[in-house]
């Protein structure tokens, strides 16, 4: 079972689960040992795989650190948070990929929307 740390010292992911609203993006910041890369890859594509067949999901895309690094970021589009929270919730889905992570996994999941910046960028 993976070990969860929050990204925002303010604000849990329990927080962000209880606002509505859509779309929203899921980044997670998966840590592991570099002898669990592999064990990590496929209780990932797992995990990814049940969740591509849930309402909202839209895409993911998994980026790994450069240099032989453990550190991958998991980014993924969900409809809305609603959507996301039922999927996160529906363990029946999940639990073989679960039961693959590797024990010293550190999951760092934070939900994010779009930001406005004037003449940067759109929401």
């Amino acid at each position: 079972m993976p070990k969860f740390t929050e990204l925002d010292s303010h604000v849990s992911l329990t927080d962000q689960l209880e606002e509505g609203g859509g779309p929203v993006i899921l980044v997670n910041i998966l840590s592991v040992a570099p002898e669990d890369v592999d064990q990590l890859l496929l209780a990932w594509s797992t995990d990814a795989a049940a969740l591509k067949k849930k309402p909202g999901f839209i895409s993911t895309q998994l980026y790994r650190g450069i240099a032989g690094s453990g550190t991958f970021l998991n980014h993924a589009v969900w409809e809305s948070t609603d959507h996301y929270r039922a999927a996160r919730l529906d363990d029946s889905a999940r639990a073989a990929a679960r039961a693959l992570y590797p024990a010293g996994l550190v999951a760092t999941p934070h939900l994010f929307r779009a930001q406005a910046v004037p003449g940067i960028c759109v929401a």
